[in-house]
């Protein structure tokens, strides 16, 4: 079976490793993965405030011409033996779109292939990370009443990510759309959400957009399944919604994370998706 991972992390995560890039390739030619697209967290809007404790959500500004230089390195590096494409995750924040929008318009079209991707939930006019821990994901059921409220929350967010206008750089592929679960095995909700995300797959539909199929919530321990999980991979199937793997590897040998979990494997065909 050829292997695509088309989310993976690099040095420049400042919550991630520091392991190198030719330390990614490698492994990904290890483990006769066929090609890899670095999906670095983008810089966060300057004008954004990240809530995390160390602010540690995006790649450093000043960083960012340096990775772009070391990708296409590793990819000239590797031609021949790894595909390699450079990528961004990109944040969508409520209420950012306009800063989001400009930078794509500025850096879009140096990028193969790149993530559109919730971490945030505005709340009242404070934001949160919502897969930052336990805690947080309690304090966003506290601000907002119910984790059933958090649910509804991470949901109606992702939804407008893919409708929003962000120009036409905008990322094309969706990221874990069921990241709410992260912690589901210690904040369980009794709502399966079906209405919601039955709706976000249809604007994928509508869109022409991929599906981040994460294997990360596989090995995370109070979640153990992926993002999304099987039910809605069913669906995005019968909706023909191409799915793409991501590992969302921080670490080289974090590479196919969760990939044996996954109940469509041969539906991974991202190596005929890449763009022009």
């Amino acid at each position: 079976m050829k292997i695509y991972d088309g989310h993976v992390h690099t040095p420049y995560c400042p919550h991630g490793t520091k392991d190198t890039f030719f330390k990614y390739c490698q492994q990904a030619i290890d483990n006769n993965i066929t090609g890899i697209t670095f999906t670095e967290h983008a810089p966060l809007p300057r004008s954004f405030t990240d809530p995390t404790p160390l602010q540690d959500s995006g790649m450093d500004w000043k960083y960012l011409t340096s990775y772009f230089e070391e990708v296409i390195h590793v990819k000239k590096e590797f031609k021949g033996h790894l595909d390699v494409n450079l990528g961004l995750e990109v944040d969508f924040i409520e209420g950012f779109e306009k800063e989001t929008t400009e930078f794509l318009n500025e850096y879009g079209a140096l990028l193969d292939d790149s993530i559109l991707s919730v971490h945030f939930l505005k709340i009242d006019a404070n934001y949160l990370c919502l897969d930052y821990s336990p805690d947080v994901f309690k304090q966003a059921g506290d601000l907002l009443g119910s984790f059933e409220a958090v649910y509804r929350k991470y949901f109606e967010t992702v939804l407008s990510s893919i409708q929003a206008n962000l120009g036409k750089y905008k990322p094309k592929r969706i990221g874990h759309i069921t990241l709410a679960r992260k912690f589901h095995k210690k904040h369980p909700v009794s709502a399966d959400y079906t209405t919601e995300i039955s709706n976000i797959l249809m604007e994928i539909r509508n869109k022409g957009y991929e599906l981040d199929y994460n294997g990360a919530g596989c090995v995370k321990p109070l979640c153990k399944e992926p993002y999304p999980y099987n039910e809605v991979i069913n669906e995005a199937i019968k909706l023909g919604i191409p799915l793409v793997y991501g590992s969302d590897a921080h670490q080289a040998s974090a590479l196919l994370s969760g990939f044996e979990s996954l109940t469509h494997r041969e539906l991974l065909k991202k190596p005929l998706l890449l763009r022009d």
